[in-house]
């Protein structure tokens, strides 16, 4: 992920006059002509005219922002601005006019009161006033209607401050931004990222980043209410992404975000209408990045997403030399492995003699794995730790493919370091019991939140990538993206026939007996 971060700041041309104003044209060097009246009882009426650098970086449209450069910029026929009076009162202009209908950069807003003094104060807010306390609102809903388009800008919480200062007839002032502005360019080479399109954006901090925000004088934002960690960017019908390489004008997305430090989650939600078993899915390609939004810059992060692939080769029976499709796997000259549900019997399993099939036992009592494979997989101690100390979390939506298909679902585990008191010889929570000598089943409710940002790196993720279960000689595949099955390398000391496994779902971490004759995952923990 790159990040480039680009300062705005824009400058304008106020073009003031008291009385009826009759407008001819206004622009760097114009000044703005028509009549003056002079009344004793009615209010004034003055006209400031508000014309952009074509080059300049930002406004309430920004557009033709290129990645590490700047961006053009025009009005929106509903911008308004407001200006303190001669009084000291916030006065709310009229809506945009346009001399120039094709010249949108350069703005005229009329306004009632008086006007005379040195300087006057303007705050750009899409925000009514109320009171005498100028707020801007950064949406945590904002929607993009097409790719590498900011028009949303202004109302999404674009927001600045200036201090006209009179020169002759007319004001002059410069806009300083003070919300911060991301924009996200990513690509991927992943052909079930390529046939998806992105539907919507979500970004999540530890603090706030969105809401109702107080515009000091000198244009500092602070939270007066609503705040929210998170911004959903909704991106229209759905962005492109089969780009190898970054394109701003297949996907590039534009939100407005709250100044400051922040450390930032951003889920990619894709929708894929070909590659899920039972049709289409959304879910989610997720990126972590921490950076200081500076006010009045467009900040730009690249991304290359991508899908994690498990190859389906890991499917074994417990303390198998071999995995379960040895020599037929799903991807071989001559496939008998299943890769979805199978309607029709089928005889192509594992029979007794073969590497792939597992060594039946003769006794009960502590039996521990043979196999190298097996033996480097968490003993039943060490997997009750993951369950009851591990900190599970579920996550409904990270996108992850296996044997040609994209799914979604898994579990978020601590890490073996970051588990206090982690040990391979006893029950974490009693050191007297010794889960490979006595039979104890464990389990723990899974948390329905991702893991704080912040610690993400202490924690590793197990997908959801189902099981081979046997009846009537038919070996199905079964529960992709809906329960995970992991073997350990302890066999269950009460019978014959179990082993350990820890089976994972939706709600429930759970380590457990399991028919030695199902195919399930081995994979050694971090």
């Amino acid at each position: 992920m790159k990040i480039k971060t680009i300062r705005l700041i824009l400058s304008w041309v106020g073009c003031a006059l008291t009385g009826a104003a009759l407008i001819t044209s206004c622009s760097n060097e114009d000044i703005l002509q028509g009549s003056q009246e002079t009344r004793s009882n009615v209010e004034d009426s003055i006209t400031f005219s508000g014309i952009s650098q074509e080059s300049a970086a930002t406004r309430t449209i920004i557009y033709d922002h290129t990645k590490g450069g700047g961006a053009s910029v025009i009005w929106k026929e509903t911008d308004n601005i407001l200006v303190k009076d001669n009084s000291g009162q916030w006065r709310k202009s009229a809506t945009a006019t346009f001399p120039i209908a094709s010249k949108k950069s350069n703005a005229l807003f009329k306004l009632a009161g008086r006007y005379t003094g040195t300087t006057h104060d303007v705050v750009y807010t899409n925000k009514a006033l109320k009171g005498s306390q100028p707020q801007v609102e950064i949406k945590n809903k904002q929607t993009q209607s097409a790719p590498n388009n900011f028009d949303h800008a202004g109302e999404s919480g674009d927001c600045g401050i200036a201090t006209a200062t009179k020169m002759g007839n007319d004001y002059k002032f410069t806009l300083e931004h003070k919300a911060s502005y991301i924009c996200l360019i990513p690509r991927s080479s992943n052909a079930y990222v390529n046939r998806s399109k992105i539907i919507k954006i979500e970004i999540s901090s530890e603090d706030n980043i969105a809401g109702v925000y107080n515009i000091a004088t000198d244009g500092t934002l602070s939270l007066a209410s609503g705040g929210s960690k998170t911004i959903t960017l909704t991106t229209g019908s759905g962005f492109d992404i089969d780009n190898t390489t970054a394109d701003m004008s297949k996907n590039a997305s534009y939100a407005v975000i709250a100044p400051g430090t922040h450390n930032l989650r951003i889920r990619y939600w894709l929708r894929n209408t070909t590659d899920n078993p039972k049709g289409s899915i959304d879910g989610t390609v997720t990126k972590y990045v921490t950076l200081t939004f500076v006010p009045g810059s467009i900040h730009d992060i690249t991304a290359n997403l991508n899908i994690n692939d498990f190859g389906g080769t890991n499917y074994y029976l417990w303390d198998a030399k071999k995995n379960f499709w040895d020599g037929h796997e799903w991807n071989s000259a001559d496939p008998w492995q299943p890769t979805k549900f199978l309607t029709t019997s089928s005889q192509n399993y594992p029979l007794s003699g073969s590497d792939s099939y597992n060594r039946p036992r003769t006794t009960t009592g502590r039996f521990d794995a043979t196999t190298a494979h097996f033996a480097a997989l968490p003993n039943a101690n060490e997997m009750a730790w993951y369950v009851l100390k591990g900190d599970p979390h579920y996550d409904a939506d990270e996108l992850w493919s296996t044997m040609g298909y994209l799914y979604k679902g898994g579990m978020w585990f601590k890490k073996k370091a970051n588990i206090a008191g982690f040990s391979d010889s006893h029950h974490p929570d009693n050191a007297s019991t010794d889960l490979r000598d006595t039979y104890t089943r464990v389990a723990k409710a899974a948390s329905q939140q991702l893991p704080v940002i912040t610690e993400m790196n202490q924690y590793f993720y197990l997908p959801f990538l189902g099981y081979y279960s046997t009846g009537s000689n038919n070996y199905k595949f079964q529960s992709a993206g809906i329960t995970g099955y992991y073997w350990t390398s302890s066999a269950v000391p009460s019978n014959q026939t179990g082993s350990y496994a820890l089976t994972i779902n939706k709600g429930l971490a759970t380590l457990q007996d399991a028919s030695p004759s199902n195919g399930m995952i081995i994979q050694p923990f971090e």
